[in-house]
């Protein structure tokens, strides 16, 4: 079963305290084609410039992406430039330079229109609808989205949520979007605006399943080291997507099969901090993510 992810195709620059590179693969769209490679069928959906690498989109289809429904455009890529704190949680952006992003719209493939996972990053709410109106009908629809679009495009944000299974949000965003400072209260209000199911994302403090009949707190890996954090959030997202996708999971189905993608999305997250770009991403392989989730078991069980 084939997921499908609409998203960016970027390139960063990253500084932390001991490193800067320049210029690295980035973008939703690429995280989580690499985080849920090698599980399930990842097709993908973006633009690039004419600066986009030939090497960047091939090793995306060395690991499993599909990268037909992406476009190149001409003029620059997509562009994020910032800076982390010693605590490696903290950043600072230093430039956000959109390129061809700016003027996106996304056009599904028909041959993946059917597509029966679809995962809409974080993108403007009008293009994540524009996106729904030309699927027929995914088994499973979850969503990103952020603090700008929360503030400042809130009817258009409140039209897709009524659309979307699963909302995926930081705890911040959580409570921006519904005015309630109980992440409880926060995740019943938008509940209510249609997603059945919420997680609620908390950084090193780990994440929040709200789902249809019970709740689930999933704690962080602790890593040794943490080299660039970013990219984990959309990491976590390809995790739980292929976990779902693999269970052949629709929204109608129980919580269980969402609280095992809960610990598959956290574990699969791990690995991202681990090195710039994808690089701890692909140097995980099966026996590694098996430890984790282990680990991530006795953790949350004695």
């Amino acid at each position: 079963m084939a997921i499908l992810v609409v998203g960016s195709l970027a390139y960063d620059t990253v500084e932390t305290p001991r490193e800067r590179r320049e210029r690295q693969l980035g973008g939703s769209a690429s995280f989580f084609a690499v985080a849920a490679r090698g599980r399930h069928p990842v097709r993908c959906v973006g633009v690039v410039g004419e600066d986009f690498r030939a090497e960047d989109l091939a090793l995306l289809q060395e690991h499993g992406a599909d990268t037909s429904g992406v476009v190149r455009e001409a003029g620059p890529s997509f562009h994020w430039s910032g800076r982390y704190h010693a605590d490696m949680i903290e950043r600072d952006t230093l430039a956000t330079e959109l390129g061809v992003f700016a003027d996106f719209q996304p056009e599904i493939p028909a041959a993946w229109r059917d597509s029966e996972y679809l995962f809409l990053a974080n993108i403007h709410p009008d293009l994540q609808l524009h996106v729904l109106e030309q699927m027929t009908g995914p088994r499973l629809i979850a969503l990103d989205t952020m603090n700008l679009w929360i503030e400042k495009t809130p009817e258009s944000l409140r039209r897709v949520l009524a659309k979307v299974d699963v909302l995926l949000v930081n705890d911040g965003e959580a409570r921006m979007l519904t005015g309630c400072g109980s992440l409880a209260h926060a995740a019943r209000e938008i509940a209510a605006m249609g997603p059945r199911r919420v997680v609620i994302k908390k950084g090193e403090h780990g994440a929040l399943l709200f789902g249809a009949d019970s709740v689930l707190g999933v704690p962080a890996l602790i890593l040794d080291d943490v080299v660039d954090p970013t990219g984990a959030g959309d990491s976590f997202a390809g995790g739980f997507m292929a976990e779902l996708a693999e269970a052949g999971a629709s929204r109608g189905d129980g919580d269980a099969v969402f609280r095992r993608a809960m610990l598959s999305g956290t574990v699969t997250a791990s690995f991202c901090p681990e090195g710039f770009s994808v690089e701890g991403l692909l140097a995980a392989d099966s026996e590694a993510y098996e430890r984790r989730m282990a680990a991530l078991r006795a953790m949350m069980v004695p």
